[in-house]
């Protein structure tokens, strides 16, 4: 099943459960707010030791990639020559930044417009996130990167099919060929 699907399995799930606990009860109120703070503190501290993890092994190997122009802008792909070190600490990047604008939207919800039952579902999905980044599956659960796990990352549709960026190296030699003409 596709991470797309899980997380909709997940998300009628926790509705569904999270319509039979009370909210209207203070007390149950405040428990449930204390485990979304805490879901969303450990998802921060788990990306933050992450990258200390992906400092302290400064892997300096060469990852060159095109990737792919927006669908609307009916351009060609830039080409992207990095690090796999600044690659993993770009996507540890992009995974706080998700936390923090969940955190914020989720503020505004529950503070603003009183909705509770999402506090609920975020933590599940806070919870279900952390394990389905694939820095956190390479450096902190050990996987290997292959298959799925290889950089650059690419990334799944609801419906399985994967896009991301091209790697091999005909699509590299002609971008760096369009890099070199634009130079001139």
């Amino acid at each position: 099943m596709s991470g797309g699907v899980q997380n909709l399995v997940i998300s009628l799930g926790a509705m569904q459960l999270a319509r039979r606990i009370p909210f209207d009860d203070p007390v149950t109120l405040n428990y449930v707010r204390a485990g979304y703070v805490t879901v969303q503190l450990l998802v921060l501290l788990t990306y933050y030791y992450v990258s200390t993890k992906i400092k302290a092994k400064n892997d300096l190997t060469v990852l060159k990639y095109v990737e792919p122009a927006s669908p609307m802008s009916g351009g060609e792909g830039t080409l992207v020559t990095t690090t796999v070190r600044d690659y993993d600490l770009g996507q540890t990047s992009s995974g706080l930044k998700g936390v923090y604008t969940g955190v914020a939207m989720m503020a505004v919800m529950h503070i603003y417009f009183h909705f509770t039952q999402p506090l609920f579902i975020q933590s599940l999905m806070g919870l279900k996130g952390l394990y389905d980044a694939k820095v956190v599956a390479i450096h902190l659960l050990g996987k290997k990167p292959e298959g799925d796990l290889q950089r650059p990352f690419k990334a799944a549709s609801m419906f399985g099919a994967t896009a991301g960026p091209q790697t091999d190296a005909a699509a590299i030699a002609e971008a760096e060929k369009r890099v070199g003409k634009k130079d001139d």
